[in-house]
Protein backbone atom coordinates (compact mmCIF):
# COMPACT_ATOMS: atom_id res chain seq x y z
CA UNK A 1 0.00 0.00 0.00
CA UNK A 2 1.52 3.29 -0.90
CA UNK A 3 1.33 5.72 2.15
CA UNK A 4 2.03 9.72 1.12
CA UNK A 5 2.41 12.09 4.17
CA UNK A 6 2.08 15.98 3.36
CA UNK A 7 3.83 18.51 5.65
CA UNK A 8 4.91 22.37 5.57
CA UNK A 9 1.10 23.43 6.70
CA UNK A 10 0.83 26.32 9.14
CA UNK A 11 -0.70 29.64 9.94
CA UNK A 12 0.88 32.28 7.75
CA UNK A 13 0.04 36.21 7.03
CA UNK A 14 -1.18 37.26 3.67
CA UNK A 15 1.16 37.85 1.38
CA UNK A 16 3.64 35.16 2.91
CA UNK A 17 5.14 32.22 1.71
CA UNK A 18 4.64 28.42 2.45
CA UNK A 19 5.94 24.92 0.90
CA UNK A 20 4.31 21.93 1.36
CA UNK A 21 5.72 18.49 0.65
CA UNK A 22 4.59 15.05 0.08
CA UNK A 23 6.38 12.36 0.57
CA UNK A 24 5.93 8.78 -0.90
CA UNK A 25 6.71 5.68 0.43
CA UNK A 26 7.93 4.71 -3.03
CA UNK A 27 9.71 6.33 -6.37
CA UNK A 28 7.07 9.25 -7.65
CA UNK A 29 7.87 8.58 -11.06
CA UNK A 30 6.19 5.29 -10.28
CA UNK A 31 2.63 7.35 -10.72
CA UNK A 32 1.15 8.84 -13.85
CA UNK A 33 0.10 12.12 -12.11
CA UNK A 34 0.42 13.77 -9.15
CA UNK A 35 -1.96 16.83 -7.28
CA UNK A 36 -2.55 18.98 -5.02
CA UNK A 37 -6.18 19.85 -3.97
CA UNK A 38 -7.55 21.58 -0.69
CA UNK A 39 -10.91 21.60 1.20
CA UNK A 40 -11.78 24.91 2.38
CA UNK A 41 -14.04 24.86 5.73
CA UNK A 42 -17.75 23.84 4.38
CA UNK A 43 -16.77 23.32 0.50
CA UNK A 44 -15.94 20.82 -1.66
CA UNK A 45 -12.80 19.21 -2.32
CA UNK A 46 -11.00 21.13 -5.20
CA UNK A 47 -8.33 20.35 -7.36
CA UNK A 48 -4.99 23.02 -7.03
CA UNK A 49 -2.57 21.98 -9.39
CA UNK A 50 -1.21 18.84 -11.01
CA UNK A 51 1.56 17.25 -12.77
CA UNK A 52 2.33 14.45 -14.99
CA UNK A 53 5.03 12.07 -15.27
CA UNK A 54 6.38 14.19 -17.94
CA UNK A 55 6.44 17.44 -15.90
CA UNK A 56 3.59 18.72 -17.78
CA UNK A 57 1.38 20.86 -15.12
CA UNK A 58 -1.85 22.54 -15.08
CA UNK A 59 -3.27 25.17 -12.05
CA UNK A 60 -6.49 26.09 -11.05
CA UNK A 61 -7.17 29.59 -11.92
CA UNK A 62 -7.22 31.37 -8.50
CA UNK A 63 -3.58 29.80 -8.36
CA UNK A 64 -2.11 30.35 -10.98
CA UNK A 65 1.05 32.78 -10.57
CA UNK A 66 1.08 32.25 -6.98
CA UNK A 67 1.67 28.61 -6.34
CA UNK A 68 4.21 26.11 -8.00
CA UNK A 69 4.00 22.44 -8.05
CA UNK A 70 7.36 20.55 -8.31
CA UNK A 71 8.93 17.43 -7.27
CA UNK A 72 12.06 15.65 -6.65
CA UNK A 73 13.92 12.70 -8.11
CA UNK A 74 13.09 10.94 -5.75
CA UNK A 75 9.65 10.24 -3.38
CA UNK A 76 8.49 14.17 -2.68
CA UNK A 77 6.00 16.40 -4.61
CA UNK A 78 6.05 19.90 -3.18
CA UNK A 79 3.82 23.30 -3.49
CA UNK A 80 5.68 26.21 -2.80
CA UNK A 81 2.52 29.12 -2.57
CA UNK A 82 3.14 32.49 -2.20
CA UNK A 83 1.06 35.74 -1.99
CA UNK A 84 -0.81 34.04 -0.17
CA UNK A 85 -4.65 34.79 0.74
CA UNK A 86 -6.90 34.40 3.65
CA UNK A 87 -8.86 32.76 0.69
CA UNK A 88 -6.50 29.50 0.48
CA UNK A 89 -6.93 28.93 3.83
CA UNK A 90 -8.03 25.37 3.45
CA UNK A 91 -6.55 21.40 4.42
CA UNK A 92 -4.42 20.52 1.56
CA UNK A 93 -3.80 16.92 0.54
CA UNK A 94 -1.41 15.02 -2.34
CA UNK A 95 -2.75 12.58 -4.36
CA UNK A 96 -1.46 10.25 -6.77
CA UNK A 97 -2.98 8.42 -9.06
CA UNK A 98 -1.58 5.09 -11.55
CA UNK A 99 -3.67 3.08 -13.30
CA UNK A 100 -6.52 1.93 -11.71
CA UNK A 101 -5.39 3.66 -8.35
CA UNK A 102 -5.04 6.28 -6.65
CA UNK A 103 -3.76 7.45 -3.50
CA UNK A 104 -4.48 10.52 -1.06
CA UNK A 105 -2.20 12.03 1.99
CA UNK A 106 -3.87 12.65 5.30
CA UNK A 107 -3.35 16.39 4.40
CA UNK A 108 -1.45 19.47 5.89
CA UNK A 109 -3.98 22.66 6.96
CA UNK A 110 -2.40 25.56 5.98
CA UNK A 111 -4.41 28.45 7.87
CA UNK A 112 -3.28 32.43 6.27
CA UNK A 113 -4.92 35.33 8.84
CA UNK A 114 -3.61 38.21 10.27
Amino acid sequence: QVQLVESGGGLVQPGGSLRLSCAASESIFSFNVMAWYRQAPGKERELVATMTNRGTTNYEDSVKGRFTISRDNGKTMYLQMNSLKPEDTAVYYCNFRRMYSGFWGQGTLVTVST
